[in-house]
């Protein structure tokens, strides 16, 4: 497999301030280089699910999840022009990023 992302703004939609109209499909550039004969699944706006709630992606690519959806992000952002697309894949690379735990500071 050789996946890549592709991303769509839904244009059709009235309502612009919702950042759902922008759309991550991961594709497979082996299968076709047609979207959608290459769709694999949507790559998710948070990963780690936990529990029985797996988002397709997830279920797709386990253990490798977060790593692969960074990877196919950083490249995503390498190529893209849209400055709102932009800030969106950057926004998603946030999310992934491993969140502090809480600091251990003893007080006297």
């Amino acid at each position: 497999m050789k996946l890549s992302l592709s991303i769509f703004k839904r244009n059709e939609l009235n309502d612009y301030s919702s950042k759902d109209y922008i759309k991550f499909a991961v594709v497979d550039l082996e299968a076709s280089k047609d979207y959608p004969a290459n769709f694999v699944c949507v790559l998710p706006r948070s990963i780690g699910s936990t529990g029985k709630n797996l988002t397709s992606f997830e279920r797709n690519f386990g253990e490798k999840s977060l790593e692969l959806a960074r990877k196919l992000l950083k490249r995503a952002l390498r190529v893209e022009r849209d400055r709102e697309v932009k800030v969106e894949i950057r926004e998603r690379l946030n999310r992934l990023e491993p969140k502090p735990q809480g600091c251990t500071r003893k007080t006297r």
